[in-house]
């Protein structure tokens, strides 16, 4: 997976440090503003100890600042870097030939807020995803408002579009994945499942809608998220934190993960 041609702007303390600390050679420059905190200084720290260079702006120069023609939530801090793009079909195979265990991916059916996606990638980093998989139309991409979101996981986790997400559900299961989809309707409960072993692709549903039907027909399997009665559902990105925590408990217990 390759970046960008061009270096974007990113702002947030979280996902600058990150970019720092795990990609340092995709940051071109640090700007701070005239603040100068404990967060400020570790950045400045992070920064030189990178080879970077840091610059000192106003807060009027920072609010100026555009990505994607949006303005940039900078919290006074901004770095110009280049940023990684999404991968394909083809990235996808290659992380599954190389998987050194049975992979986890996360598979997101038409989530089109980026702040969702952002938490998505956070969650699934954290639990130890392989990538995280969604269609090319109809749902959203990296946009600067998810790398944000995600805290670093943008940069660190592969990301994939792909064209037709049903045709990729049947390749995922011809490389012997377990296609697990998630909704409130799934006739197994989350806790009752047994992925231990098994390589898995979690598939979630969009915001509101939840799994498509052609989604849901291409599923080995249809779990549910026990929850209290008042409880109709929860977002897409908790809901995902949770199966996916589920399903790395099952694996530490059993001894894979």
């Amino acid at each position: 997976m390759s970046r960008h041609n061009k270096p974007v702007w990113i702002g947030g303390f979280h996902a600058i440090e990150a970019a720092l600390q795990d990609h340092p050679e995709r940051v071109e420059r640090v700007v701070v503003s005239e603040r100068d905190d404990r967060r400020v200084q570790r950045l400045r720290s992070l920064a030189q100890r990178a080879g970077v260079v840091v610059e000192s702006r106003d807060v009027a120069w920072l609010d100026q600042l555009r990505s994607d023609g949006r303005p940039v939530r900078h919290q006074g801090v901004a770095a110009q870097m280049f940023l990684s793009q999404a991968g394909d079909e083809q990235d996808l195979a290659a992380l599954l030939d190389e998987a050194g265990e049975p992979p986890l991916l996360l598979v997101l059916d038409g989530v089109t807020d980026p702040h969702n996606l952002g938490a998505c990638l956070r969650g699934a980093e954290a639990a130890g995803a392989l990538a995280v998989v969604v269609p090319k139309d109809r749902a959203c991409g990296l946009t600067p408002a998810a790398r944000k979101t995600s805290a670093g996981s943008a940069e660190r986790l592969p990301f994939i579009q792909v064209t037709n997400l049903a045709r990729t559900l049947a390749d995922l299961k011809t490389r012997g994945l377990w296609i697990v989809g998630a909704t409130g309707q799934g006739p197994v409960s989350l806790y009752e499942s047994d992925f231990a072993r098994e390589p898995v692709a979690l598939v979630m549903g969009a915001e509101g809608s939840g799994l498509r039907r052609l989604t849901q027909e291409r599923c080995d399997q249809l779990i549910h998220i026990p929850m209290a009665a008042s409880v109709e559902s929860l977002n897409v990105s908790v809901a995902a934190a949770i199966c996916l925590f589920e399903f790395r408990r099952q694996r530490l217990a059993a001894g894979e993960g």
